[in-house]
């Protein structure tokens, strides 16, 4: 179909400011990538923006790999996303299929009561002792179970599940077929956009925390990667405002915090692509109801 002249105006202008707004967004990431990979006292010395590496060293990526807290907090923050996730997952499809049943003459009072803690929280304090009276601190469990449903994400999925034809849930039923199967073989190999959009939500969510740990872990071995990146990213804030060390080991400390935020931020960079055609596709499932 011919466009007219104002579409193809607003078609350019439409180019122009998404163009400006991928750059916007893509810089940061690329101008951490080539910092890490520049010399460390040539990139001292340069200041303004930066478009390509500033002479050429692995050095960075050398000292965090022979971190051995790196590595161990590496291994950590995978046990903790991969558990995590699965707990998130198996909680929320529960939550939500539940939330689902109309036979549930409490569900319209559970609603209330859930969308209630969006807003209300017993807050940090409260949260810590329970924590800590539930044997739970200073452990693996102190970052999963606390945290082992969202409920933003629980009614996201909720609604999806409200989509699927009850149709195919009531014939399930009239079969003999439990609700737990209802669940697992009809419901959620109908919501795999939905699945994979949540997966992606608590994963990243998952990899990004650091709070939880730094309140709830007092074992360092037990520590995440980004708990660790977080104490390189002050201490070497503090080696710079130190007058006790010399320029070479502030410039590395500036190209080692370069190169530990890639290492740390790959692996999701990585996988999202794999996530993304059902990203938009989950979000608004079941979100036009008829």
């Amino acid at each position: 179909m011919r466009q007219s002249k104002g579409e193809r105006i607003f078609s350019v202008f439409n180019a122009v400011i998404l163009t400006a707004i991928v750059i916007v967004c893509f810089y940061p990431i690329y101008y951490v990538l080539i910092s890490s990979i520049s010399d460390s006292s040539q990139l001292a010395a340069y200041s303004g923006f930066r478009y390509k590496p500033v002479g050429f060293s692995l050095e960075a990526y050398k000292q965090v790999f022979k971190n051995p807290s790196i590595l161990n907090s590496y291994k950590n923050t995978m046990v903790y996303v991969s558990v995590g996730t699965a707990v998130n997952m198996l909680m929320t499809c529960i939550a939500s299929y539940v939330l689902t049943l109309k036979k549930l003459v409490i569900n319209r009072f559970l609603n209330k009561l859930i969308i209630f803690t969006m807003f209300f929280s017993g807050g940090m304090i409260p949260l810590f002792l329970l924590v800590k009276n539930m044997g739970l601190l200073d452990s693996m469990w102190a970052l999963i179970l606390p945290v082992a449903i969202n409920t933003f994400n629980m009614l996201i999925m909720k609604t999806s599940f409200e989509g699927i034809p009850e149709s195919l849930m009531e014939s399930a039923r009239v079969d003999g077929a439990t609700d737990l199967r209802i669940l697992f073989q009809i419901v959620l190999p109908l919501s795999k956009p939905i699945l994979a959009t949540m997966v992606l939500y608590y994963g990243v969510a998952n990899w990004n925390s650091w709070f939880n740990a730094m309140v709830y872990l007092r074992t360092r071995a037990l520590y995440p990667v980004q708990l660790i990146l977080r104490e390189i990213l002050v201490t070497s804030n503090a080696l710079s405002l130190s007058g006790d060390v010399s320029g070479d080991i502030i410039d590395i400390s500036k190209s080692v915090q370069y190169a530990t935020i890639i290492v740390v931020t790959l692996p999701i960079l990585l996988i999202y692509p794999f996530l993304q055609k059902y990203f938009v596709k989950g979000m608004t499932a079941g979100a036009v109801k008829g």
